[in-house]
């Protein structure tokens, strides 16, 4: 181009604005990077193996029909996308945390420290059977627990690029942005997503009673299929409440921290918080869960570990995954701290002076033994 063209100036010009404006076109990389620095340590590795498997997960998606699928058992597939996507879950974790336990939906606890307090519970591919139908619903599941108690989650949607992800007393958060669950408060207008039983041996037709008794009481049911996006459609508000039996850990593990930190209500059927290995969860807004709790109740199959014990020496095909599920209840168990003396002693009012304030506070920089260090 001749210096005295006459599309010269304009061209300058615009090259002058779009330098003199570079520093606004990074703004969305630069707001996404102070966000990674402000997040825990940990939970920016769960966040780091959760893209790198869903990476592997959407480049597989664009060729389906060459995917080698294996039937676990009777509904139950796993895919070498799995595989792979948990394999790289597994090595980004253990490279910054050598010393952390595994808990993974394909490979158990054969990897990681066997008696560590912190124990990543992984589903690297959760509904599988949709990715293999190409059904665009399906997520990586990561969550970080520490002495029993999950405290860094990431739920990660490839489809969409969603990021949905958590820390204990930290909020939940989709794609930056904080999440919380409906303030709706009444069933006849609450939407409740659920699972159907899928598994050979389930109890369709007691699934069937419990599925009538809530679908009267709302405005609707949804499945989509993947138990850790259903949960953390609850903490965004998308759905008002959630509920499934035959659920393992990492299916709800990170989900069930969303529910929380956005200011729900988790547990089993039952309204209890004991649901992590007992197979069956209810997630909901806090109203909307004390009114399912009073019809999924009389549907409540709460194991006991002796029952769980006894159901894996009877057979059945998913008597692996159950010892794996109780192997990693006891070691939670095992690595719980010593509950409290049995006999309470009376509180004792004590005047407080500036004297006590200040040794107070000096005691205060020490942490409980028994605290989570996050």
């Amino acid at each position: 181009m001749r210096p005295n063209h006459p599309m010269t100036s304009s061209v300058r010009q615009g090259l002058s604005r779009l330098v003199s404006h570079s520093c606004v076109l990074p703004l969305t990389r630069t707001l996404r990077h102070d966000m990674s620095q402000a997040l825990h340590p940990m939970l920016n590795i769960a966040i780091k193996a959760a893209r790198a498997a869903g990476a592997i997960i959407n480049r597989a998606s664009l060729d389906i029909e060459r995917l080698q699928v294996t039937a676990k058992s009777h509904n139950d597939f796993v895919t070498e996308v799995d595989q792979a996507a948990e394999r790289v879950i597994i090595e980004t974790i253990l490279e910054a945390y050598p010393g952390h336990g595994i808990l993974a939906e394909e490979s158990g606890r054969t990897q990681g420290a066997r008696h560590s307090d912190y124990v990543w519970i992984i589903d690297p591919l959760d509904g599988t059977t949709n990715f293999i139908h190409g059904f665009p619903v399906y997520a990586v599941s990561i969550a970080l627990s520490y002495r029993g108690q999950v405290q860094q989650a990431v739920v990660y949607d490839p489809t969409r690029n969603d990021l949905f992800y958590a820390s204990k007393g930290k909020g939940a958060y989709l794609n930056d942005r904080r999440i919380r669950v409906s303030k709706r408060t009444r069933m006849l207008e609450a939407l409740i997503g659920t699972g159907f039983p899928f598994r050979k041996g389930d109890n369709f037709q007691r699934y069937l009673k419990m599925f009538e008794d809530v679908m009267v009481q709302c405005a609707g049911l949804r499945r989509p299929g993947a138990a850790s996006l259903d949960l953390c459609y609850v903490a965004a508000g998308y759905y008002d409440g959630f509920f499934e039996t035959g659920l393992s850990p990492w299916d709800v593990a990170a989900g069930s921290l969303m529910i929380t930190e956005a200011g729900g209500l988790v547990g089993n059927f039952t309204g209890e918080p004991d649901f992590l290995y007992q197979r069956e969860i209810l997630a909901a807004t806090p109203r909307i869960y004390g009114q399912l709790v009073k019809t999924l109740a009389p549907y409540t199959r709460v194991i006991t570990e002796a029952a769980a014990a006894a159901q894996a020496q009877d057979g059945g095909e998913a008597d692996e995954e159950r010892a794996a599920v109780i192997e990693a209840l006891k070691d939670a168990e095992a690595a719980a701290p010593q509950a409290a003396p049995s006999e309470p002693t009376a509180p004792k009012r004590t005047r407080i002076t500036a004297a006590a304030k200040a040794a107070e506070a000096g005691d205060g920089s020490s942490r409980r033994r028994d605290d989570a260090p996050f």
